[in-house]
């Protein structure tokens, strides 16, 4: 059985507070932009949604954040957290994640 760690309840900190574990979430900011799939990813920077200029630095189709599988999602999440700025990119981590306990994501989950 696979074993849960510290970053790992991070993660799932983070999309719980921006999608709900919603893997087919798209939200509109204030913006203009969009934000994407269960870690709601913004297509301004991240991914190409056609819509806007985007900068793509994940190289990523936004609809592909979209899908079951998850894949892409977590590798430009894990792109956009090796940043400087780390899991500060998302708004709603600063707000509700960041320097809170995480133990809460872990309960019920075997530690080894």
């Amino acid at each position: 059985m696979p074993t849960v760690t510290g970053s790992s309840a991070a993660r799932l900190c983070l999309a719980f507070v921006e999608s709900k574990f919603n893997i087919s979430k798209i939200n509109e900011n204030a913006d203009g932009s969009f934000d994407y799939g269960l870690f709601q990813i913004n297509g301004h920077y991240w991914c190409n949604d056609y819509k806007s200029h985007s900068e793509n630095l994940c190289q990523v189709d936004c609809q592909d954040l979209l899908n079951p599988n998850l894949l892409a999602g977590i590798h430009c999440a894990k792109r956009i957290v090796s940043g400087a700025r780390g899991m500060n990119n998302w708004v709603e981590w600063r707000l509700h994640c960041s320097g809170r306990p995480l133990s809460y994501w872990l309960t019920g989950c075997r530690l080894g």
